[in-house]
């Protein structure tokens, strides 16, 4: 599995976020509506996970594994599958149902080797997620931004959705 290397700053000003993105020389790379299944490996485990994923521009299958609340405590392992549906099909039959149907926006940009991620969900207010081959290209990039380090968290969905109060296991749909 490889090690991703990312955080979040949540509670963005979008509009604000974007302006100074692009006046620090970021481009734009895509907006798109994305959607989901998540399924359990192991109900009883709750930092591992199937997630089949629609991006707007291609589909992966990927393990999601979730070690530690740190910028690089997430393993991951990911492919390109071709078909959205027929995937989803494949794992029903071999016995993985899918926990939850949930449903993002997400206006992307890239400056220097850093994604930069707007990510728009329901319920809940919009962050940014940083994603880089270092933790030293984030913090850059969250500098440039006018940020800390300390302004940013690793928090994942679940923990997200709790700092709102929200059980996002209580939701098998989550929509716009």
């Amino acid at each position: 599995m490889e090690t991703e290397i990312e955080c979040r700053i949540l509670e963005i000003n979008p509009e604000e976020i974007q302006q100074k993105l692009l006046e620090i020389g970021a481009e734009k790379i895509a907006e798109r509506n994305m959607k989901r299944y998540v399924y359990d490996i192991d109900a009883s485990d709750k930092h591992t996970w199937i997630r089949l994923r629609d991006n707007g521009k291609k589909i992966t299958l990927a393990i999601k594994e979730i070690n530690t609340d740190e910028i690089d405590g997430t393993q991951e392992v990911e492919i390109d599958v071709s078909d959205f549906e027929k995937t989803n099909m494949i794992l029903n039959k071999l016995k993985y149902t899918h926990k939850a149907y949930q449903e993002n926006k997400r206006i992307s940009y890239k400056l220097k080797n850093v994604e930069v991620e707007l990510d728009f969900w329901p319920k809940i207010p919009p962050y940014m997620e940083f994603e880089a081959g270092s933790v030293e290209e984030i913090e850059e990039v969250v500098t440039l931004l006018g940020f800390n380090m300390s302004d940013t968290t690793c928090m994942h969905n679940l923990k997200i959705y709790e700092k709102y109060g929200i059980n996002l296991l209580d939701h098998k749909e989550l929509r716009f």
